[in-house]
């Protein structure tokens, strides 16, 4: 079996996150295979583990992304591409993220591509279905549950809480939800094995696209912090003057009723 795993590289979630001139600040950032896309790594290596096969984790970055595509290797994945589009792209978005990635996958045998829900830094969770859509083939997202018979895929999916219950068929592409698996950390034995295994890095070029080919279709208009939260305040006295006290507060300061 074919799998391809979509990954990406987020801050990590300890990072404090500044900006300045509004664009956010990463000098000296912690970087991490973004949370959700762990979860398609442990799924992948499961499967193949359980089907036979092969595990190609893939992502679109600069060169310090190999770091966690090491780390993915380390996991148990197989082989790892780099698609370094430092030297090409100053900016991008979804819209670049699939065009790239439908060009990698063209030419490629592929039974099952796995992906994160949704990335902890931008959140749009467009890439997978996108991706899948530009391929021609199925796609579930929020999966907690994946089970394949042969071409037959029998996936249970999150929806807000409930389950919603689907049969599919290879080849197909699903995002991986909280509660899917429980990603294994890479083991000593892991890590030194990862050193050896194959880091292929492409380019656009190697692809045939250049820069007007991906032009992003967004535009970034501002980027800031929320507001700090504030700390709670302590309603006192008997429970209808509270009730009475929080309305007027929710009318008058927070504009909400």
């Amino acid at each position: 079996m074919n799998i391809y795993v979509l990954l990406k590289k987020t801050f990590d979630t300890e990072e404090k996150i500044n900006i300045s001139d509004g664009q956010i600040e990463d000098d000296g950032a912690e970087y991490i295979i973004n949370p959700y896309d762990e979860y398609a790594v442990e799924e992948a290596i499961t499967q193949r583990d359980t089907h036979g096969g092969e595990v190609t984790v893939v992502t679109i970055g600069d060169g310090e992304s190999e770091k966690q595509l090491r780390t993915a290797l380390a996991m148990g994945a197989d082989k790892a591409v780099l698609i370094n589009t430092e030297d090409d792209l100053e900016e991008g978005d979804q819209y670049t993220t699939v065009k790239i990635l439908k060009a990698f996958f063209e030419e490629r045998d592929v039974d099952l591509i796995l992906a994160g829900n949704v990335a902890i830094d931008e959140a749009s969770g467009q890439v997978g279905p996108r991706l899948a859509d530009s391929l021609g083939i199925s796609y579930v997202t929020t999966i907690t549950s994946l089970n394949i018979d042969g071409d037959n895929v029998h996936i249970e999916k999150d929806v807000e809480g409930d389950v919603e219950v689907l049969e599919t068929s290879l080849p197909v592409l699903v995002t991986c939800q909280q509660g899917l698996n429980e990603p294994r950390y890479p083991s000593l034995p892991g890590i030194m094995k990862a050193k050896k295994k194959p880091l292929e890095e492409l380019e656009m070029d190697d692809l045939d696209l250049d820069e007007d080919d991906v032009e992003a279709k967004t535009k970034t208009v501002d980027v800031f912090l929320p507001p700090e939260k504030e700390a709670g305040r302590m309603l006192e006295g008997e429970v209808e003057n509270q009730v009475e006290e929080l309305v007027s507060l929710l009318k008058k300061e927070d504009k909400v009723l």
